[in-house]
């Protein structure tokens, strides 16, 4: 029978554990299915319920015994790709007897206090990086990729600002996009050119929880209904505190310094659409704490994910294509993981990135406020919609065809 102290010991590491990959992003289902299956290698009976704003632990040696029961209160995670792969390994470890548990308790605290391995001027650079690279994508003008850029240096500064204040924090998105808009407005008096709403849109777009409503659908699916539940109304909220503050600061912009006559300018070439999967799944690497050596195999799933999905789309159109590109970037992401014995969602969240429609069901959510089109596309919320449906049917079906030897 298991000594007390080692079941203390026991507990103490899931708990950890739990707490240390929910702060890392890992979404309900994948995390719950994790937990179990290191309980069941130090032999004990467990039950988790886990939310993004609530961790459950139910923990006992055996049946007969008396259950430990843990309940706190979190904070949705953020994305660290690095620290995960860390932890994955760091398990890894432990199995295999590499580390006692007490090591590995204290691996776990070393873990969740890293630094930024990329630091802050890297950090600035890939939030100008990725809004630049989304205007790219929409392929409106050379002037809204070079005006995005710059807002979304702003946009960083004021992520910076929040790790100091409080009540930034609290605010920072709403913000965010009423500063944004204000510049924004303010820049079509030097330049006309601009799209407006698109270059605030761009400049945001790290915000815009489009992987939120991603994952949240995927744990509905796999029959988590409170996590995805909870997971897609917080998205949604985001959503409209982003909106709310983008039309609020172009109002105050109109209200400051007037209309500008709107000028078309020329169009961007198509070739610049595999310039900007470049450029955002690089910015992607840096923002989600990749670790260097997992870096190129990050990069390749936007190529994956992008070139797939627009194969997809010339044979059976853009929601169906968007169905290939998750196919077949779970596809690589389940094959990464068996080659490298990590967790497939290290490449997979990066490559999903470039797929997720986030920007159209912001652009939607415009059009179905203002009337206005920001960008010339029929039906852009229904279509939206279908294509959300697509992501997790392909990635569902790619691990039917191509399991992962990881839970993670």
């Amino acid at each position: 029978m298991t000594a007390p102290d080692n079941f203390a010991e026991k507990r103490r590491f899931i708990i950890r554990l739990g707490k240390a990959l929910h702060k890392f992003g890992t979404p309900a289902y994948r995390l719950e299915a994790h937990l179990q299956d290191v309980s069941t290698f130090l032999e004990l009976k467990a039950c988790f319920i886990i939310t993004p704003t609530a961790l459950t632990f139910v923990l006992s040696e055996d049946e007969e015994n008396q259950q430990y029961n843990h309940v706190i209160r979190v904070k949705p995670g953020d994305l660290d790709l690095g620290s995960l792969a860390r932890t994955d390994e760091l398990v890894d470890e432990l199995s295999s007897g590499q580390r006692t548990l007490s090591e590995a308790i204290e691996r776990l605290d070393d873990i969740a206090n890293k630094p930024n391995p990329y630091g802050r001027f890297l950090t600035f650079l890939a939030f100008g990086a990725s809004s630049g690279a989304f205007s790219m994508l929409m392929h409106t003008s050379w002037n809204d990729v070079f005006w995005s850029v710059l807002l979304g240096f702003v946009v960083c500064l004021f992520t910076f600002w929040a790790e100091y204040s409080r009540r930034v924090t609290e605010t920072l998105e709403p913000i965010a996009a009423i500063t944004t808009a204000l510049l924004a407005s303010a820049i079509t008096l030097i330049d006309p050119s601009i799209n407006m709403p698109l270059v605030i849109l761009s400049a945001i777009i790290a915000f815009i929880p489009g992987l939120a409503l991603t994952l949240g659908l995927a744990e509905l699916a796999a029959r988590h209904l409170m996590s995805g539940t909870a997971r897609i109304m917080d998205a949604v909220m985001m959503l409209f505190k982003l909106y709310f503050g983008a039309v609020l600061g172009m109002a105050l912009g109109k209200l400051f310094w007037g209309e500008v006559l709107y000028v078309t300018p020329a169009s961007m070439p198509v070739w610049t659409a595999w310039a900007a999967v470049t450029t955002l799944s690089i910015s992607l690497v840096i923002l989600f704490r990749v670790r260097k050596k997992d870096a190129p195999w990050g990069i390749i799933s936007g190529y994956v994910a992008f070139g797939a999905s627009i194969i997809g789309a010339a044979y059976l159109g853009p929601a169906l294509g968007a169905f290939v590109g998750a196919f077949v970037l779970g596809m690589y992401a389940n094959l990464f993981s068996r080659i490298m014995r990590l967790p497939s969602s290290i490449v997979k969240l990066l490559g999903l990135v470039v797929l997720v429609p986030g920007s159209k069901v912001y652009i939607g959510l415009n059009s179905a406020v203002s009337g206005v089109n920001m960008l010339n596309t029929n039906n852009i919320g229904s279509e939206a919609f279908l294509i959300f449906m697509s992501l997790v049917a392909g990635l569902v079906f790619s691990n039917v065809a191509l399991p992962s030897r990881k839970t993670l």
